[in-house]
């Protein structure tokens, strides 16, 4: 079924795209926030490779990279207040600027959820396979997540998986949701509080620091930009909140709500679980130490026994599949939004606006996501489990392009009326602006930085850095794959379908 775009009428049942109204409130939209963000395995990824960047100022950088993002959370909420379209940065930034940045911003929007998909999905089935080895106490079992194979078809059948649940509607992933989200938490509160209580028994244990929360302490600006983007990464995906506005009730309002809410629990999340393993592992480079080049890349899989004790180290192996299977799953939510309301007002192709009559999700988009997802993971971990490393990398490049550019639009946008009131200068005005040129500093900083091959898995292209290439070639990709399709379908970019004055599809007060 597709359903033809409508001005808002007032009514709070409208379905502007065809999708299932009232179905997500405040708690669930913070869940499927926190949900994406995957707090569990987004810091067993993050806190070893941030240690190697800056060493005790790993909280600082936490709170460094909160920064820009509750700034960029300002200005999602203030466009979606005016315009609360399931397409977010896509359709606020062609409203705000023009359709070729706002193409650009939803392809760079897309690209970063299909990275974090196909990532997710092989974390999941690395933990799943040492779950299984911890229950059986069998090595071998736990070592069939390096078998290329094995690896690559259960990554398949996961994506698969958590293609199906999206399918079959957000009323079952928020369900879904309410178990992993809660179990993950769980998990890692009761993480946090063990390393703490072992702490003074553990052989790198270090006593806490005020100054571990100071970001003047690092050495150098480039070691900065470099543990920031790796900070971004780790709060990327609160904006799930937004992506189901046109589901959510209070499609105006709940939606910004949410989205600062999850910060907030994801920061208090972070800031205590860092200080907690730094407190008991410490930054050396050695055994348990976080600066372990060894296990920098999964620092949950070196602590769980020694913390939580042979008897309940399954639950931190446990938690970080759920964790990365849930997000796997919420994470599907964005992409097949972006797609639908790029579809519906002609930026896509036409199919890609389909809703099932039934489930009332983007059925055609879900499936797209699902396939580009299996199909980039295979096709990265065939290549080389180098260019898989580095595309990882880039996540950073594309994560300040569209969060970018989307706080610009608000400042652009609301240019008008920040002279109306305080309230308006500063949340429509000086704080998106704040976001927007910190997270450029970051892309300008990470752009710079990755020219060297030593920059992520250390490959190169003709002396270039591959994670400089991946970014900037993907980027480049969506520049032609643009410019091809305006040549077929350019009513989009004559701006006949999305203009400034468009009325937001949805509304209800």
């Amino acid at each position: 079924m597709t359903v033809e775009q409508r001005p808002a009428t007032g009514h709070a049942d409208l379905r502007a795209k065809g999708l299932s109204t009232n179905s997500v409130g405040l708690l669930a939209s913070v869940v499927l926030g926190v949900s994406s963000i995957a707090p569990v395995y987004a810091l067993t990824a993050t806190l070893g490779p941030t240690v190697a960047e800056v060493g005790l100022q790993m909280p600082a950088v936490f709170l460094a990279g909160f920064l820009p993002m509750l700034l960029v959370a300002y200005a999602y909420r203030e466009l979606n207040r005016v315009a609360p379209d399931c397409g977010t940065s896509f359709t606020w930034t062609t409203k705000a600027f023009n359709p070729y940045l706002g193409w650009l911003c939803g392809w760079g929007a897309l690209l970063a959820t299909i990275i974090v998909l196909s990532n997710l999905a092989g974390v999941a089935v690395s933990f799943f396979y040492l779950l299984l080895g911890e229950v059986t106490g069998s090595e071998w079992v736990a070592g069939l997540g390096d078998d290329t194979l094995v690896n690559v078809l259960t990554c398949v059948a996961f994506v698969a998986l958590a293609t199906w649940i999206t399918y079959r509607g957000v009323e079952v992933t928020k369900r879904l949701q309410y178990v992993l989200v809660g179990f993950q938490m769980a998990v890692l509160a009761l993480f946090a509080v063990l390393a703490l209580v072992k702490a003074p028994d553990a052989a790198g244990s270090t006593s806490f620091d005020v100054s571990w929360l100071d970001p003047t302490a690092i050495p150098s600006f480039s070691a900065f930009t470099a543990g920031l983007s790796l900070s971004l990464f780790i709060y990327w995906g609160w904006d799930t909140c937004l992506t189901v506005n046109e589901e959510t009730a209070g499609s105006a309002r709940t939606p910004g709500r949410a989205a600062l809410v999850t910060m907030l629990v994801i920061i208090v999340t972070y800031l205590g679980v860092a200080i907690a393993v730094q407190v008991y592992a410490g930054v050396g480079t050695e055994g348990t130490g976080l600066g372990n080049p060894e296990t920098e890349d999964n620092v949950f899989a070196a602590l769980a026994g020694p913390v939580m004790g042979p008897g309940l180290a399954f639950l931190l192996f446990l938690a970080v599949v759920a964790s990365s299977a849930s997000s796997l799953q919420t994470t599907f939510l964005p992409p097949t939004r972006t797609m639908l309301a790029m579809a519906t007002y002609g930026a896509l192709p036409r199919r890609l606006a389909e809703v099932h009559p039934r489930f009332l999700t983007p059925s055609t988009a879900t499936l797209v996501a699902g396939a580009g997802t299996a199909a980039f993971y295979v096709g990265m971990t065939l290549i080389s489990q180098n260019v898989l490393i580095d595309t990882i990398y880039a996540l950073g490049l594309m994560i300040c392009f569209y969060y970018g550019l989307t706080a610009f639009a608000c400042v652009w946008h609301f240019r008008r009326e920040l002279r109306r009131s305080a309230r308006d200068l500063l949340f429509k005005g000086v704080l998106p602006l704040l976001g927007a040129l910190m997270l450029t500093a970051v892309f300008v900083q990470t752009a710079v930085d990755t020219l060297d091959p030593a920059y992520g898995s250390g490959s190169s292209v003709f002396g270039v850095g591959s994670v400089f290439v991946i970014g900037s070639g993907l980027l480049l990709a969506g520049v032609v794959l643009m410019l091809l399709w305006r040549r077929r379908h350019p009513e989009f970019f004559r701006g006949e379908m999305l203009r400034p004055d468009t009325p937001a599809l949805v509304f209800d007060e």
